[in-house]
């Protein structure tokens, strides 16, 4: 897992040495040559030392997108069998999406790994990604930013339940083809890896090989790292959540290191506006902009509207454009990308925005509030709406609480509340006792379905700051020879 071009069976060696003991690792399969490599490396590596005490399984997703792919993953199964590898086969089934096919596939791919992961009792999942495949993405980053990308990453956590590793990331196509054909081993070529239409298949056939494109990587890397580090120590020191719902950079945050500011407001703009990706850079370089000035105001950007008073820079989601979740009993599911929710209760309940739900204009009646509302009766209806959405928040009916919301700007407060989840089942606000049944709590966009390792400390910093569940560790005691 070192950005060094590396033989394959080199790679797997110290793939394997780098792990915590005993695991169980499931090997992700297609019957491509790539993962077919991955998986009779791991068999020989793994039976040639049985003191590593570590076992595999595989699975394959069948996709479902063209005919023959069940053929394909009868043959893969049949292989597994002939090397005593518990196999199984995930179909992705119901309609598939007319537009973003790749990104929708992929999505349900790792959903599919994931739960075959489950059945399995897999401690996490490996990947035959190669260096060819870094090079590509590289290649396609380029043609989108000046910036150098850290490309694909190494390893990354899946739905916050299962590491991805690809320990074959930085070993070549063709090593790992000559070894298939040493054993002779066939594989199957994907009739999708010949498409033009996709951008992966026009990049490979006008690639040209770039002898520096290791030591670009690991600097990218080592620059990554570096700035969740340094992001997770700017956290500690500048910013403050009021309530789960307003984050308030302090003064003096706005004065730090200009790369660690324009990556933590970066990640924090995904967050507070529940988007799974940055704004782009036009929009950061925008939002810096306003940030280090000496001009107060508001703007906004990626549905985030920063507030930049004399005493920080506060952020909330804006209130346009928030729509409701209906979950029926046992469902859960994801609300405007910022709450997380199961609905425990034996009817449908509604998620929808304190904005625009019918319980929340009656509470905002019942205490009176207004625009010439104090922080008493504001008080009053965050407290009816945090009975409702337990997980992560502070309890504004603590005096510690009702103090410091003294102390901070109404109108950001106002906006922060009308972005807040409101819990209701057939028009009607849920009781506490009900909401318990639900309770909400807060979802990073940006990192709890796909989190790199390069982004973990910030994010694991992130969920203390929520008062959230901390992210999976990392199933290595070690990474390039280093302990972790």
């Amino acid at each position: 897992m070192s950005p060094e071009a590396a033989s394959p069976q080199l790679a797997i060696l110290q793939f394997l040495t780098s792990l915590q003991s005993p695991a169980r690792i499931l090997v992700a399969i297609s019957g491509g040559s790539d993962s077919t490599g991955l998986l009779l490396l791991l068999d020989k590596a793994v039976k040639a030392a049985p003191h590593l005490k570590i076992s595999l399984c595989a699975a394959t997703v069948d996709h479902a997108l063209r005919a023959g792919s069940a053929d394909e993953a009868r043959e893969v199964a049949a292989l597994c069998a002939s090397l005593g590898i518990p196999h199984t086969v995930m179909i992705w089934r119901g309609d598939k999406p007319k537009t973003g096919i790749m990104a929708a596939a992929r999505e349900a791919r790792y959903g599919l790994l994931a739960t075959a992961a489950t059945h399995f009792k897999a401690d996490f999942i490996v990947t035959g990604h190669t260096f060819d495949d870094q090079r590509e993405t590289l290649q396609m980053r380029g043609m989108r930013t000046e910036q150098v990308s850290s490309g694909i990453a190494d390893a990354v956590l899946f739905d916050r339940r299962f590491w991805i590793l690809r320990p074959l990331l930085f070993s070549a196509r063709a090593d790992i083809r000559a070894f298939l054909k040493e054993r002779g081993v066939p594989w199957i070529d994907d009739p999708s890896n010949e498409d033009s239409k996709y951008e992966r298949v026009r990049m490979r056939r006008q690639f040209s090989a770039d002898a520096g494109m290791e030591k670009d990587i690991g600097a990218a890397w080592e620059e990554r790292l570096a700035l969740s580090s340094g992001g997770a120590e700017w956290l500690d020191r500048h910013f403050r959540l009021h309530g789960g719902l307003l984050g308030q950079v302090m003064p003096d945050g706005l004065r730090q290191d200009r790369a660690v500011l324009d990556y933590v407001l970066a990640r924090l703009a995904a967050v507070f506006g529940g988007q799974p990706f940055a704004p782009g850079r036009a929009q950061m370089e925008r939002v810096l902009t306003f940030a280090t000035g000496s001009g107060l105001g508001r703007m906004t950007a990626g549905r985030v509207v920063f507030d930049l008073r004399r005493d920080g820079l506060y952020l909330a989601r804006e209130s346009r454009g928030i729509l409701p979740l209906v979950l029926r009993p046992g469902e859960a599911g994801v609300w405007d990308g910022r709450f997380y929710a199961r609905n425990g209760l034996s009817t449908s309940i509604v998620v929808e925005a304190a904005t625009y739900a019918p319980s929340f204009l009656c509470l905002s009646q019942e205490s009176g509030a207004s625009k010439s509302s104090g922080a008493k009766d504001t008080s009053r209806f965050i407290g009816s709406i945090t009975a409702q959405t337990r997980g992560g928040w502070i309890p504004v009916t603590s005096t510690g609480m009702r103090e410091r919301m003294r102390h901070l700007p109404k109108a950001a407060w106002r906006r922060a509340i009308a972005a807040a989840p409101v819990l209701s089942a057939e028009g009607t606000p849920l009781s506490e006792e009900s909401a318990r049944m639900v309770e909400p709590t807060p979802y990073f966009a940006p990192f709890d379905r796909f989190l790199t390792r390069f982004d973990f400390i910030f994010a694991n910093r992130l969920s203390a700051v929520f008062a959230t569940a901390p992210y999976a560790r990392l199933p290595l005691r070690s990474i390039d020879g280093k302990t972790i």
